[in-house]
């Protein structure tokens, strides 16, 4: 390959992320190793030089993505991809990819293993018996929750809902869901509001992607229509919980538990919630396992060899949809 044509596919990748992924770009593509703000510090003939940026959760905002001329296209390591300025890089006509299909089941077992381990206190039983309570006090006090007869609200029926669903039909709960529209190919009940969906139901999973109408979604309001009996897990973006008020109805009884995966500012998390005993609390580690991971790697560099290739690519996010469809 010619200077020019390694000049043409010179990729820049964030040093931040999964390992394996960084280390078979740089032994694929001719790549610039640098965090956005070194990105940013570059000479302007260097930044020139960059035609795509494999962001391994390192965030791509307006400025970053002007600031590189001949940027083509950002290949996002993971389904969700609120933290590249997706709307902005389609007006510039810079494609943006991301790793959704892949972990889809990954992630639905993290949420049946945490919505059990909230309900059944499984993390505080395993410290009761490596602390020595077992032999000295006796046995885990009893449960007050249990899966048993539940309604589940889920929040967002897309793959990964989809996938959750079909893993709670093996422990017969009733399954409920809200959309931004009703499905034609499934049987559960659809409720047209996130507010009917948490008054029908006592437990809310919620997949759903970070948006600004996302935002805080699960609010106090839809906490209190829970019930005191009500859990929520969320293993899908942590901006969709309002953490205040989710602390607050922790700590008041307003919902009985809460398991959540995913937060906010990661990995900042409230104190509030990190003092709830009633709080099952994970480091995003959903899809967190070496397979699914290399996976997910793999779809990047799949993505941006197929673009630099044949102007193509495999999962463009919908803002980038109409900038390769016909290709």
């Amino acid at each position: 390959m010619s200077e020019r044509e390694r000049s043409a596919r010179r990729v820049a990748v964030s040093r931040r992320g999964h390992g394996w992924t960084r280390q078979t770009l740089q032994d694929r593509f001719d790549c610039v190793v640098g965090e956005p703000d070194e990105l940013m510090a570059m000479d302007e003939a260097e930044r020139a030089s960059i035609a795509g940026f494999a962001t391994l959760m390192s965030p791509v905002d307006a400025g970053l993505i002007d600031a590189l001329p001949n940027l083509k296209i950002i290949a996002s390591f993971g389904v969700g991809y609120d933290h590249v300025d997706a709307a902005h890089a389609a007006q510039r006509g810079v494609v943006v990819t991301h790793t959704p299909h892949v972990l889809d089941d990954e992630v639905a077992d993290t949420a049946i293993g945490l919505l059990l381990n909230t309900l059944r206190e499984l993390p505080r039983a395993e410290i009761w018996l490596r602390m020595g309570k077992w032999s000295s006090e006796g046995a885990y006090p009893l449960t007050p929750l249990t899966l048993r007869d539940r309604k589940v609200g889920i929040f967002g029926l897309g793959r990964i809902g989809m996938a959750v669903a079909r893993r709670l039909e093996g422990f017969g709960v009733a399954i409920h869901y809200h959309n931004r529209s009703q499905r034609d190919d499934v049987a559960y009940p659809y409720h047209a509001t996130l507010a009917s969906l948490a008054h029908a139901c006592d437990t809310l999973i919620s997949v759903v992607p970070g948006t600004a109408q996302t935002r805080h979604a699960i609010d106090a309001d839809i906490l209190a229509r829970l019930g005191p009996d009500g859990v929520l897990v969320n293993v899908g973006r942590g901006s969709v919980v309002d953490e205040t008020a989710l602390g607050e109805a922790l700590r008041a009884g307003t919902i009985a538990a809460a398991g959540l995966d995913v937060f906010e500012d990661e990995p900042n998390v409230p104190q509030a919630l990190l003092d709830a005993p009633n709080a099952c609390l994970l480091p995003h580690v959903a899809s967190a396992s070496v397979h699914t991971r290399q996976a997910m790697g793999q779809l990047v560099i799949d993505n941006l060899a197929e673009w630099f290739e044949r102007g193509t690519v495999r999962t463009p996010v919908p803002e980038a949809a109409h900038l390769v469809e016909g290709r």
